[in-house]
């Protein structure tokens, strides 16, 4: 989900470049930050965001400025400023602190501007022709985004091959756990008690009432079903959400198959499993 896209306008003596940046997140977050009076663009740049996107820490920048021609002419509004100025004076007979040049000009009111080019309908010709240039950034973006999930997805499909494959090992370990179970039985009760009466029929029961317990065929379907799973999500975009999920689906079924193993090859492989698995959903946190 990590990307990069720029857009550059201009409209009525005003220049602007927008970057559009995108790193991986669960959701998608849109932060913005814009120019000064231009109220409505932060909402604009969002709702285009979401119709683009659906995952991702998405940064939105428009930096803005006026040609030096065009600049608002600056004046000082004498009466507001006389106003604090009595009133400074006033405080200031009480003790307080007198006021500064520069203190009283950064007061609200005391600088206006006089913009020629600022009424509302201009301002807002701009506003939508920044939002313009939004799109496009985030449009560049998107196309940076699918780039880097091209590349992606071989690599995801190697990550699910394995897993395949480590699923087939474990069935066929999985396949001779009744007999290591019986065996092991066997041997310890003929160490415990070897003239025990009925010591066969015992050894027969227990060992199948414990080959139950480790039986993992079902953990093994659901594995094979997650897999079939993953591999049509690639081609059903966005999918990273669902991804994720299967993700914990893959990673429970790979526990449990863990904790029935009866033998060390078959726990071997249930934790190369669960490696696997790992390193496939830190590769999923990428995926739209």
């Amino acid at each position: 989900m990590t990307g990069f896209g720029r857009a550059d306008g201009a409209l009525d003596g005003w220049t602007w470049t927008v970057e559009a940046r995108s790193v991986n997140g669960r959701n998608l977050e849109v932060r913005f930050r814009g120019p000064n009076g231009f109220d409505n663009l932060e909402r604009l740049a969002k709702a285009a965001a979401q119709a683009r996107l659906s995952r991702g820490q998405v940064t939105l920048g428009v930096n803005a400025r006026r040609a030096e021609g065009d600049a608002p002419t600056l004046k000082v509004n004498e009466a507001v400023l006389a106003r604090y100025l009595a009133l400074a004076n006033e405080l200031a007979e009480e003790g307080a602190t007198p006021p500064s040049a520069d203190g009283l000009l950064g007061l609200k009111g005391v600088i206006e501007s006089d913009e020629q080019v600022d009424d509302a309908e201009a301002r807002a010709a701009v506003e939508v022709a920044m939002a313009a240039s939004v799109e496009a950034a985030l449009d560049a973006l998107k196309v940076s985004r699918e780039r880097e999930g091209a590349q992606l997805r071989p690599v995801i499909e190697d990550f699910t091959g394995r897993i395949e494959t480590l699923i087939a090992t474990a069935e066929t370990e999985a396949a001779a756990q009744t007999e290591a179970v019986r065996e092991r039985f066997a041997r310890r009760m003929a160490e415990l008690a070897p003239d025990a009466p009925g010591l066969q029929e015992r050894i027969v029961l227990e060992a199948a009432a414990l080959a139950t317990k480790a039986d993992v065929r079902e953990e093994l379907d659901r594995l094979h079903a997650h897999v079939a799973s993953a591999r049509t999500l690639l081609d059903q975009p966005p999918a990273g959400r669902k991804l994720d999920f299967l993700m914990q689906e893959f990673m429970r079924e790979a526990n449990t198959l863990c904790s029935k193993s009866a033998t060390t090859a078959l726990t071997a492989t249930g934790l190369d499993l669960k490696a696997v698995i790992e390193q496939l959903r830190e590769q999923v946190q990428n995926v739209e």
